[in-house]
């Protein structure tokens, strides 16, 4: 049932005067003349060697998975994301005045010894009214020399600065920075915490005691009372339409205060918008005026606002925006969706589930998210505490120094190695696969304007039941609404799928030698042949080695050393008795004539018996 060519030869023949490949005829039909032959075997080669190499190409570009970015312009009603604004100031003085009591005294005594600056005028109370200190904070705030620069530095530096130093006179500056110093548990390793600013370093150091004395309060919210949403918003209007309750929710934040969040994921309606416009997106009146504020911590005045999505959580410090007192803020959205391909396209989580960060916030996967709480479990791994800005762990405490000595030497370390991505939260925490953004572009003007401010202050005033003293520093105007209705969405597609590479790969074949997959089981069936060829050949050379003893030149030599008395019978012709010769010719040929014995050419021993008839008998080799 199977048959195979006896050569390498009689295959090439056959396989060239019956394939479908162009060009390999041509290697039969020109075997009476080698140069054409060589010729034509020399381009097949060549042209099977280029298709080759194309295809190492196109199998490169293939497991690299490239991808093609289609745009999609849509127009639809758009669900308004959520807008987050906060007050900027946690709490109001007043109430928390007993507990920064002693931070404020020794804010006031750094103040005055670094740079002679007298703050009993800028804080509520006087510095002579409030009791002595009952014991001195940790970390105090020093001045600390510089090292002055190697001489060769200054010189280059002078060098360089040559040419402009006309246009930038010298100025006197002190050589010394100030900072606090902060250690580890045992005190053998300390570091300073420096800046080269006062301002940044007081507030810095303000900052790093009042996230103590706030992990001490039992409750970090303000009261009832304070979050009463008519203290801050004065009005709040969507699509024409005033806001109530339902469309807000609250938190507060450390540092920015009060934080109110419309149309999140709590609402009961989400808000749509159908028409484009200022007058068809959300206007809110705000009160900014700062007399209550912490005045070594609130150092900026106004509101923080950010847009983001219902089922994402607000991060004020990294995308939300201040607004300016006194001024109308125009701010216009774009929304634009992004669907990225996962698996072997990108290294992008559809909802973070394979992310190795658990999610402290409880709420949709986002990269910020993730890094964020990455930090946060870091800390409550490497320091023993949580961090105050972020979500708090189960079965933990946010940290204060009264209980965790060493927390500020611990957080700043990890805050170092964070910026760095020594901690591998930049790694760990993959960018989603789909996610949403809208891009703002903002307008401002001066509201309200001189010859309207009298009345509108007084509308406001009497709305509110509340004076506005500082008038147009007082109050601020916000207008977030969508520029329009078509919105971008940018998807990823496969940009060579089995499909494309498979005609690819057929183009090549087709190109280098005009055939088609016919022709490619041609040639597997050739490979194929050869090497059951190439077995066959093997296995017969080594049975005739090894398995045939009467075959090859040892066999020979065995055979022709065999003493004639050890062969069989049959191959020793003994010529019959006369007794028992019957007469006649009429013997049977096979036992007058058995087959020679080649090796064995000589007189065979005669039988016992018939000593008469073995003494006229002739050697096989004589007439």
């Amino acid at each position: 049932m199977l048959e195979f060519h006896r050569s390498y030869r009689e295959l090439f023949q056959f396989f060239c005067n019956n394939t479908t490949i162009h060009g390999a005829i041509r290697l039969v039909c020109s075997q009476h003349n080698r140069m054409k032959t060589a010729f034509w075997a020399v381009l097949w080669l060549c042209t099977f060697g280029m298709m080759y190499w194309q295809f190492g190409l196109l199998f490169e570009e293939y497991f690299s998975y490239p991808v093609s970015l289609n745009i999609n312009l849509n127009s639809d009603k758009l669900v308004f994301p959520a807008v987050t604004i906060c007050t900027l100031n946690p709490y109001r003085y007043k109430e928390i005045k007993e507990e920064l009591e002693e931070l404020d005294r020794i804010t006031e005594q750094t103040l005055f010894d670094l740079y002679k600056y007298n703050s009993s005028n800028t804080l509520v109370a006087h510095a002579r009214l409030r009791r002595d200190l009952r014991e001195p904070l940790p970390h105090p705030l020093q001045r600390l020399t510089v090292p002055a620069p190697p001489h060769s530095a200054r010189r280059v530096r002078s060098a360089t600065s040559s040419s402009v130093r006309d246009n930038n006179p010298q100025v006197n500056r002190k050589d010394w920075k100030i900072g606090f110093q902060l250690c580890n548990q045992n005190k053998s390793d300390c570091f300073y915490q420096t800046y080269s600013s006062g301002v940044d370093a007081v507030r810095e150091w303000y900052r790093f005691h009042y996230i103590n004395i706030l992990s001490r309060r039992q409750d970090t919210s303000p009261s009832l009372e304070e979050d009463a949403l008519g203290k801050f918003i004065f009005a709040c209007r969507f699509n024409q339409v005033s806001c109530n309750e339902a469309n807000y929710s609250h938190f507060h934040h450390p540092i920015y205060g009060n934080c109110y969040t419309f149309n999140d994921k709590n609402s009961s309606n989400l808000w749509m918008s159908s028409m484009p416009g200022v007058n068809n997106g959300l206007s809110l009146t705000l009160r900014t005026e700062q007399n209550d504020f912490i005045p070594l911590l609130s150092t900026v005045t106004g509101a923080r606002v950010m847009v983001h999505g219902q089922d994402e959580p607000a991060f004020m410090d990294d995308g939300g925006f201040n607004l300016r007192p006194g001024v109308e803020s125009s701010i216009s959205m774009s929304k634009e969706a992004v669907d990225r391909l996962g698996g072997d396209y990108s290294d992008c989580t559809k909802n973070g589930s394979e992310v190795p960060v658990k999610n402290l916030y409880g709420s949709k996967y986002t990269q910020q998210v993730c890094i964020h709480s990455c930090f946060q479990q870091n800390m409550v791994k490497e320091c023993g505490c949580a961090y105050i800005f972020y979500p708090l762990p189960p079965g933990m405490e946010f940290c204060d120094y009264r209980k965790h000595n060493s927390w500020g030497y611990c957080y700043y370390k990890l805050q170092d190695a964070f910026s760095s991505d020594r901690l591998g939260c930049f790694t760990k925490c993959r960018k989603p696969c789909s996610v949403t953004t809208y891009k703002l572009s903002a307008g401002y003007s001066r509201w309200p304007s001189v010859t309207s401010q009298d009345w509108v202050f007084q509308m406001l005033s009497r709305q509110n039941n509340y004076t506005i003293k500082n008038k147009r520093n007082g109050v601020a105007k916000v207008n977030i609404f969508f520029k329009e209705l078509n919105y971008k969405t940018n998807s990823e597609s496969p940009s060579v799928t089995m499909v494309t590479l498979l005609s690819n790969l057929g183009s090549q074949w087709s190109l280098w030698f005009g055939s088609s997959v016919l022709s490619v089981v041609e040639m597997a069936e050739l490979i194929f042949d050869l090497l059951v060829i190439t077995f066959l050949m093997l296995l017969r050379r080594f049975r005739s080695r090894y398995w045939s003893p009467g075959r090859g030149g040892r066999g020979a030599q065995e055979v022709a050393s065999t003493p004639p008395s050890s062969l069989p019978s049959r191959f020793c012709p003994h010529p019959a008795s006369p007794s028992s010769s019957p007469p006649g010719p009429a013997a049977n040929p096979a036992l007058s004539a058995p087959p020679p014995a080649y090796a064995t050419l000589g007189p065979c021993p005669a039988p016992s018996g018939s000593a008469a008839a073995g003494s006229s008998a002739h050697p096989l080799g004589e007439p």
